[in-house]
């Protein structure tokens, strides 16, 4: 069944929304009385289908259908998710939640992108939703902080897992909920040191990017902590750190007075900084940036921070293989890493993607992880890669693969990358792999049961080529 999402309010964070349930495989409805709002939105799309597919190794679900209306009760007729990303005005938020309580279905869950207001605050008027407080780009963040109803926050926090988001539920109520908190503190201390000349709005950006921001996005900041204390851990650190918190090193109780000199201050350092690119080239440069960095974090083991969420999401988009030839082993969009100078995909790449398939077979026949972990695997021995065609950043494509020999500690693998617009191949790969033990090193027969599906798959192959 196709789920419906309803999107109230298209601006940045209503956009995002639209674009992270919309090629998550949901039906989108949009309602904003912004004559500009499908312009806006367009271009936030654009950007998502550029990024989002590049965080995984496997295909996001077909793309759902994507519809704008100018009456309220049509938008969220049907809907299942319905969510409000008007500006923080609560008389306008009591408004807009009067009228979706009331038009809503009873089963739809009606979420607030609110950064600040708190559930009690939203529903004084008698309406029924629940915080569900995003992070921009919300296509590539997984961070949504809920608040409310016990029951709907974990209704609403299996959904936002399945379209591959982490749900953080927040215990009590309280302003601005935990992360702006955080970014509050860290912002009002950044505004004293430009007023007082201490930095200017770029260094303070260095001071993040290139120290703690890194350190922050794997760990967060009491694990971090935990890692200064050295072999003691926390309890040293606390115990070496925890006089700082009486010194006058911050101004968090205090606030600059927020005049036009101060705000013409930062404004300018803002512009000599990164004037010189347009919005859409800095949204650009962010979510390229976001990309590599979530890829990296997903890459080892388990995967670190918002890496393990793709991990995990990934792992339920992977279809389904039958042992028919050919075996569909791929599909899935070019990151943006992997193209080179030349602007297409790095002859470096098609090796991975060519592994990545010879994996799924691995997977398919019983060598997985656990296989893996009991000290059996296969090793390639040789390949043959004929590159014909090249592709780019965001282009979809998918690699066939046929078992051609498998034969004792043999397996053979013939793969074909094509593009899914088309079907135009773009490489071929005849791949030797010979199964070993992982513990000498040297070559062994696989597991009965491996050999077995090996040996079937390849007679069946065999037939098909006949």
């Amino acid at each position: 069944m196709t789920m419906k999402a309803a999107i109230i309010g298209g601006g940045v964070i209503g956009g995002g929304w639209a674009a992270r349930f919309l090629l998550n495989g949901w039906d989108v409805a949009v309602f904003d009385p912004d004559p500009e709002a499908e312009r806006k939105i367009g271009e936030v799309l654009a950007n998502a289908r550029r990024s989002l597919p590049g965080l995984y190794d496997t295909a996001l679900p077909t793309e759902g259908t994507l519809t704008y209306h100018s009456d309220l009760a049509e938008a969220v007729a049907g809907a299942n998710w319905v969510q409000e990303s008007v500006p923080e005005r609560l008389d306008l938020k009591h408004k807009v939640h009067a009228s979706l309580t009331e038009l809503a279905p009873d089963t739809a869950i009606i979420g607030s992108s609110t950064s600040g207001f708190k559930p009690s605050e939203l529903n004084e008027k008698g309406a029924r939703a629940i915080v569900t407080h995003p992070f921009n780009p919300v296509y590539l963040l997984p961070l949504i902080e809920l608040v409310g109803d016990a029951d709907t926050c974990a209704r609403a926090a299996d959904i936002l897992r399945e379209i591959g988001m982490f749900p953080l539920t927040v215990r009590k109520e309280i302003d601005a909920h935990i992360a702006d908190r955080l970014l509050e503190a860290v912002w009002r201390e950044s505004l004293w040191l430009v007023k007082d000349g201490v930095a200017t709005t770029e260094e303070i950006d260095e001071a993040i990017r290139m120290g703690f921001g890194l350190r922050w996005a794997q760990m967060g900041l009491f694990e971090t902590y935990r890692i200064a204390g050295g072999e003691a851990g926390m309890k040293h650190f606390m115990a070496q750190f925890g006089p700082c918190l009486s010194w006058p090193w911050t101004k968090l109780m205090d606030v600059p007075e927020f005049t036009e000199e101060l705000v013409d201050l930062i404004a300018g350092q803002s512009d000599a900084q990164s004037g010189h690119l347009s919005i859409r080239e800095l949204e650009r440069l962010r979510d390229d940036n976001l990309v590599s960095m979530m890829r990296a974090l997903k890459a080892r083991g388990q995967g670190s921070g918002a890496g393990k969420v793709i991990r995990d999401h990934e792992a339920a988009l992977f279809p389904d293989m039958s042992d028919d030839a050919p075996l569909r082993t791929m599909s899935r969009d070019v990151p943006i890493d992997w193209t080179d100078y030349n602007g297409h995909m790095n002859e470096s790449r098609y090796g991975q993607v060519f592994s990545d398939a010879a994996d799924r077979v691995m997977i398919h026949v019983g060598a997985d992880a656990d296989y893996i972990a009991g000290g059996l695997s296969y090793f390639t021995a040789e390949t043959t890669i004929k590159y014909l065609d090249e592709c780019h950043a965001g282009d979809a494509f998918y690699v066939d693969s046929t078992v051609t020999l498998g034969e004792g500690k043999k397996l053979r693998l013939w793969h074909e990358m094509k593009r899914a617009s088309d079907g135009g191949t773009l490489a071929t790969c005849d791949q030797f792999l010979l199964h070993v033990d992982l513990n000498t090193r040297k070559s062994c027969p696989p597991a009965p049961a491996v050999e077995a599906r090996v040996e079937a798959l390849a007679k069946l192959h065999a037939k098909g080529d006949a």
